[in-house]
């Protein structure tokens, strides 16, 4: 589910940073480009800023095809149920990912499943549930449009990395319900 990757790289220091310890000054400079790499400065010619070349290791979150999760369902759709992990919420199980015979119930915009049984069952919002990583998507991320004022088409802007689950095998779905 982790991975551990070095990276290396050249961060700039800004004038206002140089009060700090040079320590802290790339380590903000890191979380900030990073979202949460080192060698001696150099000052860059006519900007003023330190240039240090910078090395480091990273935890990442990149689950492998066919391994079994434990999150939260963050909200239903007829699009799919929306879940996430503590510090990761683009995961989506489409429809044709659920238990057979699910179904979106509109009305209580809620997904609900029925077994042979007949007995129904519920996906609610807040419930924690197993489910299998079936595919990785990624989205080149592209700089935003200048903003065109009022009626302008804006497009819906896809999250870079998102993991696309199923709950089709016994013991996947809400937790509670095994």
């Amino acid at each position: 589910m982790f991975l551990l990757a070095t990276i290396s790289d050249l961060v700039q220091i800004s004038p206002e940073d140089f009060s700090k310890f040079s320590a802290v000054a790339i380590e903000d400079n890191i979380n900030e480009k990073y979202a949460n790499k080192s060698s001696d400065g150099l000052i860059g010619h006519g900007t003023g800023q330190v240039n240090v070349n910078v090395k480091f290791r990273m935890i990442v979150f990149r689950p492998f095809k066919g391994e079994i999760l434990l999150g939260k369902i963050t909200s239903n759709t007829e699009n799919g149920i929306k879940i996430s992990v503590e510090f990761f919420s683009d995961i989506l199980v489409p429809p044709d990912l659920l238990l057979e015979g699910a179904r979106f119930d509109y009305a209580d915009q809620v997904w609900v499943w029925e077994n042979e049984e007949g007995s129904t069952f519920y996906f609610d919002v807040g419930e924690i549930v197993r489910f299998r990583v079936e595919m990785e998507e990624w989205h080149d991320q592209i700089p935003n449009a200048p903003d065109l004022g009022e009626g302008a088409a804006v497009s819906e802007r896809k999250p870079p990395y998102s993991i696309i689950g199923s709950m089709q095998m016994a013991g996947l779905g809400p937790i509670s319900w095994w």
